[in-house]
């Protein structure tokens, strides 16, 4: 049985479901930041598109989101990474993964696919090293949401107006 929880923004909510059986390092990394309300100021501010990735040869579609790349008082130590050789989890549409730069770097930010991204998987072509991102479960509502905001004005891979992320929490079952 896999938790959910639900990520509330200011134009709607994404439901997300984790999967601890394949990826329980990540999934509890995420959790950590969850429980402990860490996600408070977060927000979605990168969206990757085919039109404003010209430097890259490999071209993917996501929305990324969380506390930011730079420092920040609620990020934790970074975590090691489960890359997708390890839990299988593809990163199809509407899967969640962790946005890292090195390998076993990842910590609080995270991203979600749109559409089918396998050059995101371990031995796609996007990330040099080759290791991919630690994808961790999927969107299960909400991925009308996470298709708007990808859709945003943006400078860059910037969007111009960030979307807050309200809350993010555990769903009781």
């Amino acid at each position: 049985m896999s938790s959910q929880v639900v990520i509330q923004t200011e134009i709607g909510d994404l439901v997300v479901a984790l999967d601890a059986a394949r990826a329980p390092i990540t999934v509890a990394n995420f959790l950590r930041y969850v429980d402990a309300g860490r996600y408070r100021d977060a927000m979605f501010y990168r969206v990757v598109r085919m039109d404003n990735q010209p430097n890259d040869a490999v071209k993917i579609e996501v929305i990324q989101g969380g506390l930011g790349m730079g420092e920040h008082p609620n990020k934790l130590p970074p975590i090691p990474q489960e890359t997708t050789r390890i839990t299988g989890i593809r990163h199809s549409d509407g899967v969640i993964s962790m946005a890292r730069l090195a390998p076993d770097s990842a910590h609080s930010e995270f991203f979600i696919c749109i559409g089918d991204q396998p050059e995101l998987d371990f031995g796609g072509a996007r990330n040099p090293d080759g290791q991919g991102f630690a994808a961790f479960g999927r969107v299960v509502s909400g991925m009308d949401v996470a298709r708007t905001i990808q859709q945003l004005p943006a400078d860059g891979q910037m969007l111009k107006q960030k979307i807050s992320i309200l809350g993010v929490s555990r769903i009781e079952r």
